[in-house]
């Protein structure tokens, strides 16, 4: 039986690995931090183990001896530039720790979770090939996530099989604080708006699905762009009303409105201590394009992309079921 180690194993997309590798026969070893809520792991039957991506001599611990395949999933999604140097340690320095840690272990592979946002905010659709622009944004989640990159690169170059796979926005089960929140805004009829971008949407099931691939047979060294059905975020929204029976805007918010809600927001925060709603690092994101192809990803890999109404059906079925929608 082959074995995976999980980094961010209790977290959205964490989750729906864990199930997967579990489905296919994997023995998980799944890390999670003393304080968290392990209840769906419990639920998964995954093997739990308390460790923290920035603490080296838990990962030494933890990380079984020539294991078929570290997964690090864990990372900071945080987009308010107060938590930032939080953000760098958990992105980059846990990055760092993981992979030296997978070095030490004599790990036989390493699949790295990243995000469409190393590519930056550029117009179009992106494949692998386009730059890296993340490097210079200045939202650090894209950045710090740029850096976790090139973290694994410096661990390829001594050795380190690794593979890196580049989700962009994962709707599905598991979810209860990404576009979970939106979907809820739209059922309790609180949605205050919508901003005028567009994404490409991911199914968290094929997402999963492809990081074990990636494992299997990705290429070493290879970025795996895991888009798959592009739509604006007013198009979301309008699918989101269909799946809960609730009226949605009819049009867009204007970026400049969202821009000064943010600054206003980001002022008070900055008062209270509490974590803005909206900030400038959000509406930067959501008033653009990211866009990408999944080409590669779906000759390589197996990947599939899925209606955007299934995605959306699914995360709001699961919602419903436990019990996080009335």
């Amino acid at each position: 039986m082959r074995t995976a180690f999980v980094t961010g194993a209790n977290g959205f997309l964490g989750l729906n690995l864990v199930e997967e590798l579990l489905v296919q026969g994997w023995r998980v070893r799944a890390l999670h931090r003393p304080s968290s809520d392990t209840a769906y792991l419990e639920r998964l039957g995954a093997e739990r183990v308390v460790g923290d991506v920035n603490d080296p001599a838990s990962l030494a611990r933890t990380l079984p001896r020539a294991v078929d395949a570290v997964f690090h999933v864990a990372g900071d999604l945080n987009l308010w530039s107060r938590m930032n140097a939080a953000q760098d340690r958990v992105n980059i320095e846990g990055t760092r720790n993981v992979a030296e840690a997978a070095l030490a272990a004599g790990a036989k592979r390493f699949v790295h979770t990243s995000t469409i946002s190393v590519y930056g905010l550029q117009p179009g659709r992106i494949d692998e090939t386009a730059e890296k622009q993340g490097r210079v944004s200045w939202i650090n989640y894209q950045r710090s996530k740029f850096l976790a990159e090139e973290e694994v690169r410096k661990a390829i170059a001594r050795g380190l099989d690794a593979v890196i796979v580049n989700p962009a926005s994962i709707l599905g089960r598991y979810d209860r604080t990404g576009w979970a929140r939106i979907i809820r805004l739209v059922h309790e009829r609180r949605l205050p708006g919508v901003p005028p971008g567009k994404a490409s949407f991911c199914h968290a099931a094929e997402v999963a699905r492809a990081h074990v691939a990636a494992a299997e047979r990705g290429r070493r060294g290879e970025n795996y762009l895991l888009g798959g059905t592009d739509a604006s975020f007013h198009e979301l929204v309008r699918v989101i009303g269909e799946a809960t029976g609730r009226p949605v805007p009819h049009k867009p918010t204007p970026a400049g409105v969202l821009r000064v809600a943010a600054r206003i927001q980001t002022l008070v925060a900055a008062v209270t201590g509490r974590h803005p709603t909206l900030t400038p690092e959000t509406v930067g994101l959501v008033t653009r394009e990211m866009q990408c192809d999944s080409g590669k990803a779906m000759r390589e890999l197996g990947y599939r992309a899925v209606p955007l109404s299934t995605m959306v059906r699914e995360s709001y079925d699961w919602l419903r079921q436990e019990g996080f929608i009335a």
